[in-house]
């Protein structure tokens, strides 16, 4: 007898010439699988700086957790969501299949001229804070017949307008431990008024987060992605791995991971192998 078919969860690069613009892809589909028991239907994120546009193409997503400014639980089909600085969860009452684009905040900025700092841990719908062509591109995206037509759509609406922004500045991008230092340079860098306070309000315009945060972020992501493998086998050295990423201790390291995810290094590993519900960390590289 055949298995019978398991959630998909896939994360996507995007096209060379936007790798600099867009952090990734994701794609979460239930509705090919028998239905899933309440509590795997949860979806657990962690604090990122990276911002988000979310199309929920069947079923629903439920806010689960405080911090989501809708005036209901429910989220509509498309939906913005701003850089996190806490973990969110949501829920599924059903079966969804969930497309998201995450985008470098400070090339969405650049892009749009939207500031990033008035919308940190903010979810607003699209049309609060997009335009037209990009309202079109959405409805787009949720008629189109497959996922491969959904990164098509976006990648063939971002690239003559990222090539346009690029032109007209150098934006910080590429992998997120190069965009934080990029950024830094960048804010220092630009315009006449280069004082301390000056270049953190244009971190924070681009970015929705101080210097300070998007580098603890980066050094829990780089964590993260050289222990992955021994994390999910369960054989983690905790000790070894913050010396590794530079934190002053082992105690260090699991503060960090606890306000990032919400759990300790131990417990992550384990949800990470176990929990559905944290399928973003099983195929996040």
């Amino acid at each position: 007898m055949p298995a019978a078919p398991t959630p998909l969860s896939h994360l996507i690069a995007p096209r060379t010439a936007l790798a600099s613009c867009v952090r990734a892809f994701l794609v979460r589909d239930t509705t090919g699988c028998a239905p899933l028991p309440p509590a795997q239907r949860l979806n657990r994120f962690p604090a990122a700086p990276m911002c988000s546009i979310i199309w929920t193409v069947a079923g629903d997503v439920e806010a689960a957790a405080p911090g989501l400014s809708l005036p209901d639980v429910r989220m509509p089909p498309a939906l913005f969501g701003g850089p996190r600085s806490y973990p969110l969860v949501s829920y599924n009452p059903g079966p969804v299949h969930s497309f998201i684009v995450m985008f470098y905040p400070a090339a969405l900025h650049a892009l749009t001229g939207v500031s990033m700092d008035a919308l940190l841990d903010q979810f607003r719908p699209l049309d609060a804070l997009f335009d037209a062509d990009w309202l079109v591109l959405s409805d787009a995206v949720l008629a189109a017949p497959d996922d491969a037509a959904r990164i098509a759509l976006v990648e063939d609406f971002l690239a003559p307008r990222w090539q346009l922004a690029r032109k007209n500045g150098d934006h910080p991008a590429g992998a997120i431990q190069d965009w934080v230092r990029r950024l830094g340079v960048q804010a220092a860098s630009t315009g006449l008024a280069s004082g301390a306070r000056n270049i953190e309000r244009r971190i924070k315009a681009w970015a929705g987060q101080p210097m300070r945060t998007l580098r603890r972020m980066r050094r829990a992501e780089q964590s993260f992605l050289d222990a992955r493998e021994s994390m999910l086998q369960g054989n983690a050295a905790w000790s070894d791995i913050a010396a590794e990423g530079g934190y002053a201790d082992q105690a260090h390291l699991c503060r960090e991971v606890r306000a990032i995810t919400g759990l300790s290094p131990t417990e992550l590993a384990r949800a990470s192998r176990e929990d559905e519900s944290y399928w973003i960390y099983r195929i996040w590289a």
